[in-house]
């Protein structure tokens, strides 16, 4: 895990926005990304003076006034005037560096009049981004190539992999020179959408709505993390944000409309798109149901239709992979005793309504599936019966359908 985070350190500073900066926070791509670089840097320089004087001061005393030289102490300690200034002068001090950043603090919270709008919902361990009112909904996780070199076991070197950890399966695509109003909220623990370049990070919490806005002036992609430490798979909820110019946008726009994929990911990012189904997401109303995609691989199909179990299987693993493989591992084996192993287990070779429900709800450290789509969820329980020497039939669409 450490060695993980360790190696996602040299993608991050590959940024733009990092390399404006390698040792000091990045300026950003936003008006309040440069506004808080700039109050950084005056607070910074604000703290060096004060250190010089305070540090100064002491070693000028501790030389001039050392015991060789003045046997007999000051008696200062008690002047009424010594005791003015060092009481005064820090409220001075902490009142300059208050102004800016409460002027820094109430343009950050300033959501008027903005263009547009995206709900962003964090769930364990992935993003869900909904645009208001444009019908246009899709979830954002771990790309396959970051998420298959991190297994136990796995024999990728993380090195290898361009963006490890850092890179998603399909990005956030946002418009230049637009105010964008974000609203943020979790299905099921504390997130924290975090973005370096665009100037600031915020709480999804769940039952409770946060606002922040950005305007993005330069075309790119930017790179971020989850900053909240929301569970095990923490370290593995990147987010990517492409910023396009306005027409680009509105074309992509119109694609996703459309149901077509997004052709404005570019090869930096266009990981295999796995984009999760979301016929009911796990908060209502939170994902459009145009935005069901499922597998683009497999047959597709309503949850009244029959798959065979070889459709079933092969739709399944990806699932699988996308969805339960970060607890239980690619080759079922878990991480005992939180995530059991698979093989042979009483959960997947039992009764299945169990099974079905313990998906679509959770149990213990496992959490719900609910915003999956019926036929994944059917695929991803068939796959885990039907793998690793287990041998306990399929489960199809409709049974999930009817247990929901």
């Amino acid at each position: 895990m450490l060695a993980s985070l360790a190696a996602s350190v040299p993608a991050w500073a590959e940024t733009p926005a990092a390399a404006q900066a390698k040792w000091n926070m990045p300026v950003g791509v936003t008006e309040i990304s440069r506004s808080v670089h700039s109050l950084h840097m005056t607070i910074f320089y604000v703290c060096c003076v004060i250190g010089l004087v305070v540090f100064g001061a002491m070693f000028y005393s501790v030389f001039a006034h050392r015991r060789s030289r003045h046997p007999k102490p000051a008696t200062f300690h008690e002047s009424t005037l010594v005791e003015i200034i060092w009481t005064v002068l820090p409220f001075v001090v902490l009142i300059g560096m208050a102004i800016p950043a409460t002027g820094t603090l109430v343009k950050m919270s300033d959501t008027s009049n903005s263009d547009m709008t995206i709900k962003i919902t964090g769930y364990q361990w992935l993003w869900g981004y909904d645009y208001v009112g444009e019908g246009v909904s899709f979830y954002s996780r771990l790309d396959e190539a970051s998420n298959a070199a991190r297994q136990l076991d796995s024999g990728i070197d993380p090195a290898s992999v361009e963006n490890y950890l850092l890179n998603v399966d399909k990005p956030l695509v946002l418009p230049v020179g637009q105010k964008i109003r974000f609203q943020m909220t979790s299905a099921d623990v504390i997130h924290a959408w975090w973005v370096p370049a665009l100037g600031w990070k915020k709480d999804a919490i769940p039952g409770y709505v946060n606002e922040m806005w950005a305007r993005i002036d330069e075309p790119g992609i930017y790179r971020g993390q989850c900053a909240e430490l929301c569970g095990r798979d923490h370290g593995f909820m990147p987010i990517v944000v492409e910023a396009l110019p306005q027409d680009e946008y509105e074309q992509w726009l119109a694609q996703q409309k459309g149901g077509d994929e997004a052709p404005a990911q570019s090869a930096e990012t266009a990981a295999p798109a796995t984009e999760v189904a979301a016929a009911e997401p796990a908060v209502a109303g939170d994902m459009d149901a145009d935005a069901d995609a499922g597998d683009s691989e497999a047959p597709a199909a309503a949850a009244g239709d029959e798959l065979t179990k070889d459709a079933l299987i092969e739709t399944g693993k990806n699932a699988y992979q996308a969805n339960c493989s970060a607890c239980h591992q690619a080759d079922g084996n878990g991480l005992p005793p939180t995530f059991p192993s698979l093989h042979g287990s009483a959960v997947v070779t039992g009764p299945v309504d169990e099974q079905i429900a313990q998906v679509l709800k959770g149990k213990n450290a496992m959490p719900p599936f609910a915003y999956l789509s019926d036929k994944d969820i059917a695929a991803a329980i068939t796959y885990t019966r039907n793998s690793w020497g287990n041998d306990a039939g399929v489960v199809q669409p409709a049974q999930v359908a009817a247990a929901r």
